[in-house]
């Protein structure tokens, strides 16, 4: 780590904090105002290299006294840190790992020394331990309620099943009001076989423009006594149920206060 001071002035900042890896030799260049303090460079290395790299092995510097001085204060950034390098359920492992492949370098640990220097790291390691804590029952309070939420659903060959189309949306009549009495599910249909851990494919009626496989959440279990399975609406491309045009049988003018209206009678 380094410091080119004495350029011209740009944006206020005429010295630029030079960051290199001694292995990859791959290189931070960070702009900072003259003068500036080891506060400034602190709050610049979380910002720019702590939050992608994570803790150096050891730091070589003609101002390591400088820096290493520094009693860090600003832990925001830690909280990006500590997500990335928790164990997701999800992907099984850390998201660090995911994305380079390779355990990320440990945080350094708490080492007694100087009264004042110990005080404030002290406090940093415990805050950090209390981020890692608050993350980890963060991540058990949403298990727990999508646990509450998840059930399994799962059918036998020949069960009767009603199956959950969208419904059809047409957005440029806002103002219709039958929406909530479309039907929800339509059938029952029995399985004719399971298809994967998540789908099952039905026995429709001969004729009907519709993939016959279906996820397990667009599917009911039918109880009681087979009843004779309805014909599915028209299906377009994406899934969702079309309206069926409606034909003008007869049409009239009628008067209603000082206004005429027309009134349209419809097939359907």
């Amino acid at each position: 780590m380094n410091f080119v001071e004495g350029l011209p002035l740009s944006n206020g900042k005429s010295t630029i904090l030079v960051i290199v890896d001694g292995l990859t030799k791959h290189a931070h260049f960070l702009a900072l105002a003259h003068p500036y303090t080891a506060t400034n460079v602190a709050q610049l290395y979380l910002d720019q290299v702590y939050k992608l790299h994570g803790v150096t092995e050891s730091i070589v510097s003609d101002r390591d006294r400088i820096f290493l001085s520094i009693f860090w204060q600003e832990l925001f950034k830690l909280l990006e840190w500590s997500y990335n390098t928790t164990h997701h359920s999800a992907i099984n492992t850390t998201p660090y790992i995911a994305l380079y492949g390779e355990e990320p370098y440990i945080h350094l640990p708490y080492l007694a020394g100087v009264a004042k220097v110990d005080r404030t790291l002290q406090h940093t390691e415990s805050l950090r331990n209390l981020l890692k804590f608050y993350l980890k029952r963060a991540q058990e309070r949403m298990k727990q309620l999508v646990d509450k939420k998840r059930f399994d659903r799962s059918f036998e060959v020949e069960d009767l099943v009603y199956l959950k189309l969208q419904p059809y949306r047409q957005h440029s009549l806002r103002n219709m009001r039958n929406q909530k009495l479309s039907p929800r599910f339509y059938g029952p249909y029995p399985i004719e076989a399971k298809i994967g851990q998540v789908a099952y494919r039905l026995k429709l009626p001969e004729g009907e423009k519709i993939h016959s496989t279906f996820h397990v959440l667009q599917l009911k279990k039918h109880v009681g006594s087979a009843i004779q399975s309805p014909t599915l609406p028209p299906v377009g491309t994406d899934g969702s149920v079309l309206k069926e045009l409606a034909r003008i049988l007869d049409r009239r003018m009628v008067k209603k206060g000082n206004h005429v209206a027309n009134e349209v009678l419809v097939s359907g």
